[in-house]
């Protein structure tokens, strides 16, 4: 791609990112309850000890890691903050104590969804659970009402909205309350991944039920953030927990993005059959996209995003909770909080903002402590974008500088040669050993001196400037570098750039991978409405050959230059011998199929479809859909011939 409208934004018709589809709308005014005959009364104990409660409404004969010190702190009355994992136990360090404490636990939970599968869950488990929220009709919010004022909930649910409104706090002062419960609180950091403005006001609760021991809880909180919290929400005297980030039995693995579609359809076969997950992408238009793909391959995919309608949305959340195997394709509001413990996976089709937004929402899988994984196609386009996303915000640039920071740790962990786990847990302020399970520590990625390659791109980009005041994307300055005779290179007369043709030596996905990691290092930044490179203040260094710039090797296929460099192996020379004859065959007969055509050979498949294709022999034209490098429009060009030969070998 070159530097036309198409470059960087692969759905130019719709916002980058949906709105949360779940928050809660203002609060309609309902006629206040009518005092229960007699007065309030405060739901009285229901368990004499936390392990009791535990026991007998759980089924659980121990508390796990910090719950019990925390469910007693609780219960004696302290304030707490609580960092736990996804799947880590949270909400027993607040339920239990509700339940073991006079009064109603009231709980703040950010989507209405959520809490109604909380309140389900515990009703289920013989707990007096109930919700106030939007979706209620005037006579059932009173009944709720009713019942808080007369001692007989154990557990009231409210959405942070609510609580900005007099007359919930004008009833929740006529009952009593056990515990305030603020879950996933992180949503009151203003330069978190999920802020919810109406949580800023939950710190007045301090004032207003003095004597309430209150909870923050949330799953995902730098060292800032965690002060942010305490902060906010009048947490001064609270006791902090901090337990480990690590979910160890999550493999994280992140690949260099080609065809995503194809690649993620790959991984999900990849996973045991009836696996269930989580994809996620970047858009409404893309959630569709990919879930139709998906369903036409045989995936039980469903979508799900602020787009549908209420009744769509709860359907396909039902079916994703309720039935084994079902693969829900979603925008990132999708998952906070849902209790399904085993998602086997978590997929990212489009880069995550944060290192926070990725962690909670790879933390949606493995929540049983099985193994899970958390897969991830990361590629240029997704830097270009979100960099030009911050920059054409409408944040002040405080706020675009931290967005920038969120964004180089997204990238760190995308591009980092050594241990992801040591990376993620680090954004945490959590030391930690090699994990051994992420893919850079079962195959660790070789590096490579970049300084030359990038120096040729840099000068490429500078000589455009300045000797034609031109300026392209990606797409243009591979072809110049690699000296295509393209209808373009010759109309604009770029074979006469001094840089034509000296990069001959690395292919087209060589060269995006280094364009992608110049980018990642902020070497290159992206300009215009079209998303054009342009040199960064700290290019001059790598030009002057005074910044050392190691890449990280994708899977890439050097073509040989005769001097200079060992040669890497050839793709045949790294299968094994049984799959060798079968690669050579389809080399052949992609040379004739470029021959015939007059376009490169890469053009027809790169090495690494035919290298997939001999290992892996599919038998049928749906088999080809999972092999890296071949979409719907090469599968219906090339399918029944790349069949034939896989049959004749």
């Amino acid at each position: 791609m070159d530097g036309g409208p198409g470059d960087w934004v692969p759905y130019p018709d719709e916002p980058p990112y949906d709105p949360y589809d779940d928050i809660a709308p203002p609060e309609p005014a309902f006629p206040a309850a009518p005092a229960a005959t007699g007065g309030s009364r405060a739901a009285p104990s229901r368990y004499a000890t936390p392990l009791e409660a535990l026991e007998t409404v759980y089924g659980y004969s121990a508390f796990r890691g910090d719950q019990k010190a925390i469910v007693e702190h609780v219960v004696a009355g302290g304030d707490a903050v609580v960092l736990m994992p996804t799947g880590g136990g949270k909400s027993v360090c607040y339920q239990v104590p509700a339940l073991v404490r006079e009064g109603t636990g009231l709980v703040v939970s950010p989507l209405i969804a959520l809490m109604h599968d909380q309140v389900d869950a515990l009703v289920a488990n013989g707990v007096r659970a109930a919700y106030l929220n939007s979706t209620q009709a005037p006579d059932e919010r009173a009944r709720v009402e009713n019942a808080y004022l007369a001692g007989e909930l154990d557990l009231l649910y409210v959405a942070p909205e609510r609580l900005n409104g007099e007359q919930t706090l004008r009833l929740l002062e006529r009952g009593t309350l056990s515990v305030i419960a603020i879950d996933e609180a992180h949503c009151v950091s203003q330069w978190g991944h999920d802020f919810r403005p109406d949580y800023l006001a939950l710190g007045g609760l301090a004032e207003r039920f003095p004597g309430v021991p209150r909870l923050a809880l949330t799953a995902t909180a730098t060292p800032a953030t965690h002060r942010e919290i305490t902060e906010r929400l009048r947490l001064p005297d609270a006791r902090h927990f901090v337990a480990s980030f690590d979910r160890p039995n999550i493999r994280y693995r992140i690949e260099a993005k080609t065809e995503p579609r194809a690649q993620l359809l790959s991984f999900i076969r990849s996973q045991p059959e009836g696996s269930a997950g989580i994809v996620y992408a970047l858009s409404r238009n893309s959630v569709e996209q990919t879930a139709e793909y998906l369903a036409r391959h045989g995936i039980d995919a469903i979508s799900y995003h602020a787009g549908l309608d209420a009744a769509t949305r709860a359907r396909h959340q039902s079916r994703f909770l309720r039935e084994d195997g079902v693969v829900v394709v979603a925008t990132i509001a999708f998952g906070m909080g849902i209790d399904k413990p085993d998602v086997r996976f978590v997929a990212h089709i489009d880069l995550p903002k944060s290192v926070e937004g990725y962690y909670q929402e790879t933390g949606r899988a493995g929540r049983d402590g099985e193994p899970a994984q958390a897969w991830m196609a990361y590629g240029l386009g997704d830097v270009v974008q979100q960099r030009r996303l911050i920059q054409q915000g409408d944040g002040d640039r405080a706020i675009q500088q931290r967005q920038g920071q969120h964004l180089d740790a997204m990238l760190a962990l995308c591009e980092t040669v050594g241990c992801r786990r040591q990376n993620l847990l680090a954004y945490f302020g959590q030391a930690s050993e090699p994990c051994g399970n992420c893919d850079t520590c079962l195959t660790p990625p070789d590096t490579w001196d970049g300084l030359v390659p990038s120096q040729k791109l840099l000068s490429t980009v500078v000589r455009l400037k300045r000797e034609r005041n031109q300026a392209f994307g990606a797409g243009q300055l591979i072809d110049i570098l690699r000296g295509a005779s393209t209808e373009r290179i010759r109309k604009l007369g770029h074979e006469s750039i001094a840089t034509y043709g000296i990069g001959a030596d690395l292919s087209e996905q060589d060269w995006r991978s280094v364009i992608r990691q110049l980018f990642a290092r902020g070497l290159l930044v992206a300009q215009g409405e079209y998303g054009t490179l342009a040199l960064s203040e700290a290019s001059g260094g790598v030009l002057r050959g005074e910044t050392p710039v190691p890449l990280r090797r994708d899977v890439i296929g050097r073509v040989s230059r005769g001097s200079g460099g060992a040669r890497k192996a050839s793709v045949a020379d790294q299968l094994a011998p049984e799959h060798r004859g079968l690669f050579e065959a389809l080399r052949a007969w992609r040379a004739e199929q470029a021959r015939e055509q007059g376009v490169p050979a890469y053009i027809v498949f790169g090495d690494a479809t035919l290298r997939a294709l001999a290992e892996h022999r599919p038998a049928n034209l749906d088999g080809l859909a999972g092999i890296p490098g071949i979409g719907e429009r090469k599968r219906e060009a090339y399918g029944d011939a790349v069949l034939a030969v896989i049959a004749a070998n």
